[in-house]
């Protein structure tokens, strides 16, 4: 393979921050003053507020025109490689997010539902949330969804909510106090686990790239609430006995969660609850079309579980009778509500129509050539000097994703994954993910391709990455002093984190500053 990586070069562009930007007077919109006859109708709007909520002082925004806020924003997107390029986040499932979902997201018809108004209004909104249910449904084998979470770790936290329900409906809340997972379990499982009040049980990796049965017994007792992991996990790695681990948590009295954030490399081929899980959960903004949160959210957990667990749902769920669609309020048992009214619609409905247009053979097709896609990068990223993967004496092929390590390369030139990183971005292509912490692996690296890029971008993000190793190897100073092709060079370390300089607001800028109001 003999691929060139492209040319790049950011522009940089002397931009100040749009608090500091503007001209007295100047607008982007004139509001036209009040006709007489609603004046006389409302008398003046200031009445309409109550004093104790009104302003003493104007706002302090920047006064421009709105050619002036678009050619800003314009130049500041100009200088932001992130999700330009070829952006493999593993662990995330980074897709491509269809422009006609944004639009239909954006459409009055939803944007200008309110959730408290009457259910016979908002039909529309409440089917397709309906439908999308029915969806997850057909790909889990779960008995009902629920959409309320704002993420993945909120998804999480439902299951254990619901666990401690389950469990105080049949009297045992105060034995059964313990979660066990993975280390290679997405974090938040453990941590929501602590968060709702129990003992987290953390189970190693055995040598095969997974924990072993024996170490799950040797965990499971009847102090056991339930069991909460990805599967594969955050290797790539599938634990084909998973059948036996819900056999044993069951013995015991526990539930078993299914943390399906890494679901791309097995959707239509592995439903949750035919393997025995009671529960899962899927992450609509990143498996389903939807923009991930933090790049363009907001996010959407979706949580799945059996109708043994049904009855413990948060409120309310969405359910139809006959011809019409309703909110179900009335749910005596009921863990109550784990965020506000019914979740992120404008979400749902992208994930439902990605789901739709990809329809059953579209998304087993996705699932193939992401699981393809990873396995044909493993054979390129081998093959560079000072590249290995985890449990290299584990044969089975990964799925849509493989945990590396640039540990050799590290002690051969010195050169560390972070400075990998800012030396990708001066080829356009976006910095690839590290590991969730701990790093189990030295100097980790999880690229994900998913089914979005063609075997052109896969073969020139692996050509990056190896033209970076011979410069280690050759020239080490070149990578540890990267980026060179970005409009800003490395942040000096620890000063975004420095509480005496960083705010998140203009005044508490100013205030830390020392500049006047």
């Amino acid at each position: 393979m003999n691929i060139e990586p492209k040319e790049y070069h950011a522009p940089v562009w002397n931009e100040p921050v749009i608090m500091e930007m503007g001209y007295p007077g100047r607008r982007g919109m004139l509001f036209p003053q009040v006709e007489a006859e609603i004046r006389d109708q409302v008398n003046d709007a200031d009445d309409l507020i109550p004093p104790a909520l009104r302003r003493q002082d104007k706002p302090a925004l920047p006064e421009m025109s709105e050619p002036e806020v678009l050619y800003h924003y314009l130049r500041l997107s100009q200088q932001t490689l992130g999700m330009m390029g070829t952006s493999l986040f593993g662990t995330c499932t980074m897709k491509y997010n269809a422009q006609i979902n944004e639009q239909m997201a954006w459409r009055p018809e939803l944007t200008q539902l309110h959730p408290l108004q009457h259910e016979d209004t908002m039909q529309g909104a409440l089917e397709i949330v309906h439908n999308m249910d029915l969806i997850l449904r057909e790909l889990s084998g779960m008995d009902q969804f629920v959409f309320q979470a704002g993420g993945g770790a909120e998804a999480a936290f439902t299951h254990c909510a619901v666990t401690r329900a389950y469990h105080a409906s049949r009297g045992e809340l105060e034995q059964r106090n313990e979660i066990i997972t993975t280390i290679q379990t997405h974090p938040c499982n453990p941590a929501t686990a602590a968060a709702a009040g129990f003992k987290v049980i953390t189970l190693m990796l055995d040598e095969n790239g997974y924990p072993s049965l024996d170490a799950l017994k040797a965990a499971v007792s009847n102090r056991t609430a339930a069991l909460m992991v990805n599967n594969p996990d955050d290797m790539g790695v599938y634990n084909p006995e998973m059948k036996e681990w819900i056999r044993v948590v069951h013995e015991a009295g526990g539930l078993a969660f299914y943390d399906a954030a890494n679901f791309n490399g097995t959707m239509s081929k592995v439903r949750a609850r035919e393997i025995g899980f009671d529960a899962c959960m899927f992450m609509l903004h990143k498996t389903f079309g939807a923009p991930k949160s933090g790049v363009g959210g907001p996010a959407t957990g979706a949580y799945g579980c059996s109708a043994e667990l049904a009855p413990f749902l948060p409120a309310p769920l969405v359910t139809r009778e006959g011809d019409r669609y309703r909110l179900d309020h009335d749910r005596p048992q009921s863990v109550g509500k784990i965020r506000e009214f019914w979740g992120n619609v404008q979400v749902i409905l992208k994930a439902y129509a990605w789901a739709r247009a990809m329809g059953a053979d579209g998304i087993a097709q996705a699932s193939d050539i992401s699981v393809l896609a990873n396995n044909y990068m493993e054979k390129g990223l081998l093959a560079i000097r000072g590249v290995s993967r985890s449990h290299p004496e584990a044969k089975m092929p990964r799925l849509e994703m493989t945990r590396y390590t640039l540990e050799k390369m590290k002690e051969e030139t010195g050169v560390d994954v972070h400075d990998v990183q800012n030396r990708m971005t001066d080829f356009g292509v976006d910095a690839m993910w590290t590991s969730h912490e701990p790093w189990l692996l030295a100097e980790p690296f999880t690229p994900e391709a998913g089914e979005m890029y063609g075997k052109e971008a896969l073969d020139r993000w692996i050509a990056v990455l190896a033209q970076i190793s011979d410069e280690a190897y050759s020239d080490p100073q070149l990578v540890k002093t990267a980026p060179h092709n970005q409009a800003i060079h490395r942040l000096k370390p620890g000063e975004t984190d420095e509480p005496g300089r960083r705010a998140m607001t203009w005044r508490a800028f100013k205030k830390k500053h020392s500049q006047p109001n």
